[in-house]
């Protein structure tokens, strides 16, 4: 290089280097606004017609729209990312968590949170947390000085022993402040919200972290009362809306506590919309796809930074950037420097945000649905490189989702994702194909990989207030953790702990019962949850033989049968991925291919006759098997079918 080249070169270095030493020199404050199942189309910034947002509307006037911004298809996950700035997969949260479970985020690893903390910042997290409830996993365990509010999806509601209300447990710190059922969920938005004004306000001599996860829109829906009925969308435009006018209150607060200009807001989604609640949900128009699934419509959020002074005004980026990228974003920007171990997959997008590059930071960015990697993006290319859905609970799987082979599409042109172009650019799928690989061998597909790092687990884990045992009857029996089965004496309403039940973890196995009763519809057995699992269920007249494997998709066996009689039932997954249930009178049923086996074991209970938990198939009966379940018998490995 020649020394006329770098003289050239010196003003532009020099002008970079000054403003990177700007931007650090003092430390800003962060406020990030986290809103859950919110849609891509919901807010009137990206589109919307039905939901009124002008708060969000002048937010994206006085700063950016970011337009590929990313986070994975559901609320645990999305926050494991926001969290540690790496794939969820890497910090083993692939789905969700649920109450009184023994895992969560490692308290190992390093959060934004902690590490702001370290940089001299106080911290607090208001609303969603759903990283786990334990003690050991709790937002105050993770970096927060302060926490305040419901710390998992508000659907996860227990029945109270003190009162028989069904009920959320609203939490201070680490301590249960009020259990909140229907009618105190309309009151958490305002609460919510008065808390973080609260916090922006306080007088201190350190700059701020405020984490603001709502719980907002996730079903059920419950506006505040004085939003009720006021949109044009239904309850769930109400919630929208009063969404917008918590944002608006935390600007307010901003400029009068004088901390308008120093701070950095930043408003995006956890995920896609729950577009499967149907009017309970929103839209990710002009998007494909919904919550749960890798469709760009799943997991591209609706994404806004406001920074007086330092991000421009009415300004727009297009570059990929996700939720992984807020750890060595802000860290960078309160001066800071991110450790190279442990490795995260985040990148410092403080230069797309201040508009010193156009550029993403982002090689490619990678489309995770539980451990399996669905998809590879860099540029305008997406390579999808299995089957997808819609999204979770839609029923509807157009065929142009289903086929093995991969599929291309250049969201620049069709942001849609129906045209595939992989014939056309064969040079395109290979690249892409190649970066798949490069990251299946660091954190894995399907089977975990060596980059990837445990999830906190405790023993004995409890529920933070005196709850009933989900769907446990009285005449439910619970086998002691560690003793074999006597299948001999399995009967209707049994429950054999996760220790005692077959352990089926990448294993083929076979289940046989003889069953009768009148009864159309109920859960015959089932062992798992959200996560992995399996179960047996009777449905409209079919019968069902749900598996998942370890990812958000359900695949379902078939079989028509015929009531008022005496059946014998055999429910197979064989060591090649073949899915089939037969019966004695109707024949072999519905042979499904591709299935892989369980990957790990379900944590859940292994239930007769019904299931006591979250279930395996959202598509399965609630209703319990009004009848008689004989011979029952799970039969695992070299003895099942092959």
């Amino acid at each position: 290089m020649s020394a006329r080249y770098l003289f050239g070169l010196f003003p532009f270095l020099f002008l970079f280097l000054a403003k990177s030493a700007s931007a650090a020199s003092h430390q800003p404050n962060f406020v990030l606004i986290f809103i859950d199942d919110m849609g891509y189309g919901d807010i009137g910034p990206y589109g919307s017609k039905l939901n009124r947002t002008p708060h969000l509307d002048r937010m994206a006037e006085e700063g950016m729209l970011l337009t590929s911004f990313y986070a994975a298809p559901v609320c645990s996950a999305s926050r494991a990312q926001v969290m540690t700035g790496s794939y969820a997969p890497r910090v083993s949260v692939p789905g969700v968590f649920f109450p009184a479970g023994p895992k969560g985020l490692n308290p190992k690893e390093n959060t934004v949170a902690e590490l702001l903390k370290e940089a001299g910042y106080a911290t607090m997290c208001v609303g969603k947390w759903h990283l786990g409830d334990q003690p050991e996993f709790l937002p105050t365990n993770h970096g927060f000085d302060h926490y305040y509010g419901i710390p998992y999806s508000n659907d996860m509601n227990r029945r109270s022993l003190k009162d028989g209300r069904n009920v959320c447990p609203l939490l201070r710190d680490d301590k249960v402040e009020e259990l909140l059922d229907g009618e105190g969920q309309t009151r958490v938005t305002e609460q919510y919200t008065k808390e973080a004004v609260k916090f922006i306000k306080a007088k201190r001599d350190k700059p701020f972290f405020l984490y603001f996860a709502h719980t907002a829109v996730h079903v059920p829906i419950f506006p505040g009362k004085r939003f009720q009925g006021k949109s044009k969308n239904g309850r769930y435009g109400d919630w929208i809306e009063e969404i917008d006018w918590s944002v608006g209150e935390l600007m307010k607060a901003l400029k009068a506590s004088g901390a308008d200009e120093d701070t950095l807001v930043v408003f995006t989604s956890d995920n896609g919309p729950w577009a499967s609640k149907g009017s309970d949900g929103g839209v990710a128009t002009p998007l494909r796809g919904s919550k749960g699934g890798t469709l760009e419509g799943g997991v591209r959020e609706p994404t806004i930074a406001r920074w007086p002074g330092k991000i421009a005004k009415g300004s727009r980026c297009d570059a990929v950037a996700g939720n992984i990228d807020f750890l060595p974003t802000f860290v960078s920007l309160a001066g800071g420097k991110v450790s190279a171990e442990p490795k995260i997959d985040g990148r410092d997008i403080s230069g797309l945000l201040l508009g010193w590059t156009t550029k993403s930071p982002h090689e490619a960015w990678f489309y995770y649905k539980g451990t399996q990697l669905k998809a590879v993006r860099q540029g305008p290319w997406k390579l999808a490189l299995s089957p997808q859905s819609l999204g979770m609970g839609i029923k509807e799987r157009p065929q142009d989702l289903l086929g093995k082979e991969v599929r291309l599409y250049n969201l620049d042109e069709e942001i849609g994702e129906v045209t595939n172009v992989a014939a056309e650019n064969p040079e395109v799928v290979g690249r892409l194909q190649a970066l798949a690989e490069t990251m299946r061998a660091d954190i894995g597909d399907g089977k975990t990989g060596p980059g990837v790092r445990p999830a906190g687990q405790v023993d004995n884990p409890v529920m933070l207030y005196p709850a009933e045992e989900r769907r446990r009857g009285k005449n439910v029996k619970k086998a002691q953790a560690g003793k074999p089965v006597d299948w001999d004496l399995l009967k209707v309403g049994d429950v054999i702990a996760p220790a005692s039940a077959p352990r089926i973890s990448g294993q083929a196995f076979s289940i046989r019962c003889t069953v009768s009763s009148a009864t159309p519809d109920g859960v015959l057995l089932a062992h798992g949850g959200s996560a992995v699992g399996y179960a047996i269920y009777l449905k409209d007249g079919e019968l069902v033989f749900a598996v998942r494997s370890g990812t958000s998709a359900v695949h379902r066996a078939r079989a028509k049968v015929r009531l008022n009689r005496e059946m014998q039932i055999q429910a197979d997954l064989s060591k090649k991925g073949t899915l089939m249930i037969s019966t004695s009178h109707a024949g072999e049923g519905e042979m499904i291919n591709g299935v892989k086996l369980i990957n790990r074991h379900p944590q859940e209970d292994f239930c007769v006759g019904h299931d006591n938990k979250n279930p395996v198939d959202p598509e399965a009966p609630r209703a319990r098997w009004k009848g008689v379940i004989q011979d029952l018998k799970v039969t695992v490995g070299n003895a099942a079918k092959k």
